[in-house]
């Protein structure tokens, strides 16, 4: 199992409309999963109110998607990823189908 500093970040997020991103993703941690080619990042929420971490940078703490060839015992293990907005929702673009 990996460490908190072993652990990937969130390099970068274009999703504007998601609560916490405040010019980067400032979730403590995030999670990714979805279905059908779409690695979502199933942390993302849109409302009114911003939330997360002022001082921190989002980590992945988790993937779902055992098919992505950065994913070991549903950890993520690339050095970084990026969220971008895929149909109404933010995905992952970093994973990759092994």
């Amino acid at each position: 199992m990996a460490t908190a500093l072993e652990m990937p970040r969130v390099q970068s997020c274009t999703v504007t409309s998601c609560s916490y991103n405040q010019d980067g993703c400032h979730a403590f941690a995030i999670s990714v999963g979805g279905e059908d080619g779409h690695a979502q990042c199933s942390t993302f929420v849109e409302m009114p109110t911003r939330g997360g971490v002022d001082t921190m940078i989002a980590l992945v703490g988790a993937c779902q998607r055992s098919d992505c060839r950065h994913n070991s015992e549903l950890e993520c293990r690339a050095p970084a990823i990026d969220v971008s907005p895929e149909q109404a929702m933010a995905d992952c673009m970093t994973y990759d189908p092994s």
